[in-house]
């Protein structure tokens, strides 16, 4: 029977909530898990947990050497599950209610400065096909700061050069974002001139491929930022959300209001887009503390 609660609830994620296949994902392994030590260890169904079942196994995770950021995320997942069964009528109240989890300290993603921004961008040499598409698609994410999974499902239907724009859609909804003069350009010359000659099908959709002329993965792109954040020795751990990181700390920095940043992040809630108050605010700390000569 829990099975199929999971499985509905998955379903509920999935075309109610339009929730990301990373959120399904771990949502689902944090609800199977604890399903599993409620049968194996209590002897307990997951829709008759208690209160002190959830905190008991809270405390056997910690005891795992579980982090407070995992412990917390399982305390999410479980909360938003009950409440879903809540509303198809399993169970009564949620036996979140009350729980706690010790606080997990929180890290501020790591940002580029403009100056290492642009050396990373200049790395792809425009010189032949893998060239050209690389500089696209970082001049893109800077550009626009949009996420590696709205940049790899990017179709040519969703670009407006002539406008300088492109639509993304996630999550059930659809944005507009603008885009400086150098992207538009960078995106122009792969789109007109190399992608033709790359692409597997000519009715391919994607605006990115890999040299195979399929549409580009995840994991391609990862050894794609891996290798040129090797080739301009930058010594930030670079991943492919740095650049989104730092294109809203740098418009942050520039002037740019938080709801403008919200809309062009895709950020359903303001305080997802809050923490970058924080970042800019730290930074300007640390420069009291190192150019103040009394601090």
């Amino acid at each position: 029977m829990a099975a199929d609660y999971i499985s509905d609830y998955e379903e509920f994620l999935i075309k109610e909530k339009h929730a990301s296949a990373n959120t399904v994902s771990s949502y689902l392994r944090d609800i199977t898990q604890f399903a599993e030590y409620l049968r194996g260890q209590r002897g307990c169904k997951l829709e008759k947990a208690t209160p002190e079942l959830v905190q008991s196994y809270m405390s056997w995770m910690q005891s795992r050497g579980k982090s407070p950021a995992s412990v917390t995320r399982f305390l999410a997942s479980v909360k938003s599950f009950y409440n879903y069964l809540i509303s198809v009528g399993v169970i009564k109240s949620n036996p979140t209610r009350g729980v706690t989890a010790a606080r997990a300290e929180r890290k501020y993603p790591e940002i580029l400065t403009s100056r290492e921004v642009e050396l990373f961008l200049e790395q792809p040499q425009c010189v032949d096909a893998k060239g050209f598409r690389d500089h696209a698609m970082l001049e893109l994410l800077y550009a626009t700061g949009i996420r590696v999974s709205e940049l790899i499902s990017l179709d040519i239907e969703d670009l407006n050069l002539a406008a300088g724009f492109i639509r993304c859609r996630s999550k059930g909804r659809e944005r507009i974002i603008p885009m400086y003069h150098t992207a538009v350009k960078a995106l122009q010359d792969y789109v007109r001139n190399i992608r033709p000659q790359i692409i597997a099908d000519s009715d391919e959709k994607a605006v990115f491929v890999n040299m195979n002329g399929e549409r580009m993965s995840r994991q391609g792109f990862w050894k794609i930022i891996k290798y040129y954040q090797e080739k301009a020795g930058i010594q930030k751990d670079i991943t492919p959300h740095t650049l989104r990181h730092s294109f809203a700390v740098h418009l942050l920095e520039n002037g740019a209001d938080l709801r403008s940043i919200q809309e062009m992040l895709g950020h359903a809630d303001i305080s997802s887009t809050q923490i970058y108050t924080h970042v800019v605010k730290n930074q300007l700390k640390d420069v009291y503390q190192k150019a103040h000569p009394r601090a």
